[in-house]
């Protein structure tokens, strides 16, 4: 949940810890640090708690000649957000330097220990163990000082390290936190997360649980305990252009504006609606086992987990396949019923969500069968489930996700069919999968009314409190809306099945608390003009989604935005576009920091 950023080459360090810090905010923004070895090979420490924009001018005035750095930018955990307890951290003497994405689970105890033994600790931050147990077992060999502190840790841990007692060396390691190293010639560079160095290399190595990198300036070497190997270099198909914002003024509105592309790129080459066919080469190799599973835990956190939702409403009515939604922070501590017929679904954007990997992992050791889907290439997830499913829509960077979700949608449906027990027409499934190739189409003419929505927000901006309802493909949906309104507004909301509203939350509803109710022209569309009726009789503010056919609407709701119509289980693809536009423009007319909200950070790697 936190950014870090290394480099060792021929060029100026500086300049590329900045903007490498700038593009890992998302990860983590209290904060930030950094440090870097001069010409002389003495060490330069900056660190502050703020967020990189706040203090920019301060740094534009820094000059450092270097060629050899580490930044850091911070998600706090242990210890409160101030400048001591911002990376990196050091060692009593100021000559070792570390930053730390994780925690370190038994730090109070090393730190006790070490301050025994006459270590004197400048933070409150468990992460600055790592500098002391260092410098406690250095004997004139850093690789063998790390690999001594790594061994009393507990925990998780992307570290790196520098030294001026070792200057032309950074050493780097990983256990259940992402870090990957970036290769172009004459240069390397070490990140948390692609999105920092993709201006610079598009050639990456993702490191694996316990293995060590060692960069120096001409040479790497990535070792498995101490035995070194080689690994295959990945190709990101990223570009600089998806860290840029372009004209738009934040990060999310781009990628909403993105969505008829991202859901383009996840369906192509994988459905042909002339033969009806289906075509998901991730799932290939483990075809023949899919085809004896009959139970599936679709399991994620956040948005993925609305995505989730959806998936077992179409898991059971179109692959007529049992399936359960999971949050998997839950389920880790279950005792699920495993049987050799059951699967498990993964479903993340970044592929490093910490409570997927530890539920993963559980599921691994007992050998159920274990899929995924995620949107970044060699990320954890996709390299521990047994197969998967790219969204490839891109990279996302504002905390609240959009365009993933719906990629993660179209998967789904595709999954659906593609493991469907059930005897499909041809016709049929002709016509879904044309309808699923024109819903970029559809997505793009809701994307035409953002300035009516945006109205709308100006409207609603003096509620401090909404309702969200939908019934049975969005129901998830409403959950969906209500988490964009929390994370992304900071407005109070609650999402709920339209049926529920008699059983205890009608008690609330007045003129203060609007509803806004999704309801897409579908089965189950009369019973929510009910709810309507229930809200309206009781002064509540109505602002209805519906089909654009559905004009009588307009005279229950306050509101209409109006979508197009497509088919009931696709509807949640459209449905949900109204609602994040809505979200967007809600948090701008509260002067909300969008793409970074409070207490919040993109890729959540710690438990």
């Amino acid at each position: 949940m936190c950014g870090i950023i290394g480099y060792i080459g021929k060029n100026q360090a500086w300049p590329i810890l900045i903007e490498g810090l700038k593009k890992l905010e998302y990860r983590g923004y209290d904060s930030f640090g950094f440090c870097l070895l001069d010409e002389k090979n003495q060490p330069f420490v900056y660190k502050k708690a703020a967020k990189i924009s706040e203090a920019e001018k301060e740094l534009e005035k820094i000059k450092i000649q270097s060629h050899i750095g580490l930044g850091h930018t911070r998600w706090a955990t242990t210890g409160e957000v101030s400048d001591k307890n911002a990376h990196p951290h050091s060692d009593c003497h100021k000559q070792i330097f570390v930053v730390h994405n994780g925690i370190v689970e038994n730090y109070q105890a090393l730190r006790e220990k070490l301050i025994k033994e006459g270590h004197r600790f400048s933070s409150e931050c468990d992460s600055e163990v790592f500098a002391h147990l260092i410098e406690k077992y250095f004997k004139g060999d850093l690789l063998a000082a790390v690999l001594k502190a790594l061994d009393e840790v507990r925990g998780a841990y992307a570290l790196a390290v520098l030294s001026s007692l070792e200057p032309n060396k950074l050493i780097a390691a990983r256990l259940s936190s992402p870090l990957i190293l970036g290769l172009k010639k004459g240069e390397f560079f070490l990140a948390s997360d692609p999105s920092a160095i993709i201006s610079y290399t598009n050639k990456v190595i993702p490191l694996e649980d316990n293995e060590i990198a060692v960069l120096e300036p001409n040479r790497y070497a990535i070792l498995k305990g101490k035995k070194q190997h080689r690994k295959k270099i990945n190709v990101l198909d990223w570009s600089p252009d998806d860290v840029s914002k372009g004209s738009y003024p934040h990060f999310m509105l781009k990628e909403i504006m993105e969505e008829p592309e991202a859901v383009s790129k996840t369906l192509a080459g994988r459905i042909l609606p002339s033969k009806g066919i289906i075509k998901l080469g991730g799932l290939e190799l483990v075809k023949e086992k899919l085809n004896q599973i009959d139970y599936f835990y679709l399991i994620s956190c956040g948005t993925a987990q609305h995505a989730a939702k959806i998936g077992e409403y179409l898991f059971e009515e179109w692959g007529g396949i049992k399936a359960k939604a999971m949050t998997a922070s839950e389920f880790r501590y279950l005792e699920p019923v495993l049987t050799e017929r059951t699967a498990a679904l993964f479903i993340s954007q970044s592929g490093e969500t910490a409570d997927n990997l530890a539920a993963l992992r559980y599921l691994k050791k007992k050998g159920v069968l274990t899929l995924g889907i995620t949107n970044v290439v060699g990320s954890t997830q996709a390299r521990e489930t047994d197969a998967g499913i790219y969204t490839r829509c891109g990279l996302e960077i504002a905390v609240g996700s959009t365009k993933a979700f719906l990629s993660q949608l179209a998967v789904l449906v595709m999954l659906a069919l593609y493991l469907s027990k059930k005897e499909w027409p041809l016709t049929e499934k002709k016509k879904i999968l044309e309808e699923l190739e024109h819903l970029p189409e559809k997505i793009s003419e809701i994307l035409k009314s953002s300035a009516a929505i945006e109205n709308l927000a100006k409207k609603y901006k003096h509620f401090n409190h909404f309702y969200l309802i939908g019934r049975k493909y969005n129901f998830p949906v409403a959950l969906e809306g209500a988490l964009k309104l929390k994370e992304i507004a900071y407005v109070h909301a609650e999402g709920m099945p339209a049926g529920e509203l008699k059983h205890g939350p009608l008690a609330l509803v007045d003129k203060n608390l609007p509803t806004i109710a999704l309801c897409p022209s579908d089965s189950v569309y009369d019973k929510m003009l009910i709810a309507l009726e229930e809200i309206k009789s009781r002064q509540g503010v109505i602002l209805a989604i519906a089909n654009s056919h559905r004009q009588e609407i307009k005279k229950i709701a306050d509101d209409v935005i109006f979508i197009p119509a497509t088919l009931e289980p696709l509807s949640p693809i459209l449905s949900v576009v109204p609602l994040q536009l809505f979200s967007y423009y809600l948090a701008k007319q509260l002067g909300r920091e969008i793409d970074k909200p409070r207490n919040l950070a993109k890729s959540v790697t710690v438990e």
